[in-house]
């Protein structure tokens, strides 16, 4: 149960993140749809910064460098989604 309101979460969370506007939103949709890799990265460090921000210890001091990594990298893949829905847009995909 917990797992799947994770799920949920995380899907609203991705859908408001990517809607800046409805035809945009739509493209960077059908761009997680063709790279669900990447959507699959970003989901899996979300629960990486979770895990790490409720863990008691501090990984030997690297955990504050740690969380903050994964959250560029989330920012970086999806502005990678966003660029290539940009792109796709501007070509009349």
């Amino acid at each position: 149960m917990t797992r799947f309101v994770s799920a949920l979460l995380l899907s609203v969370g991705l859908a408001v993140s990517f809607a800046p506007t409805t035809s945009r939103a739509e493209s960077v949709r059908e761009e997680a749809a063709e790279h669900p890799r990447i959507v699959a990265a970003i989901h899996e460090l979300e629960e990486v910064v979770r895990y790490l921000e409720a863990a008691p210890h501090n990984f030997g001091g690297h955990k504050e460098a740690a969380i903050r990594d994964c959250r560029r990298a989330i920012e970086q893949l999806r502005q990678a989604l966003r660029y290539r829905a940009a792109q796709d847009t501007r070509h009349g995909r």
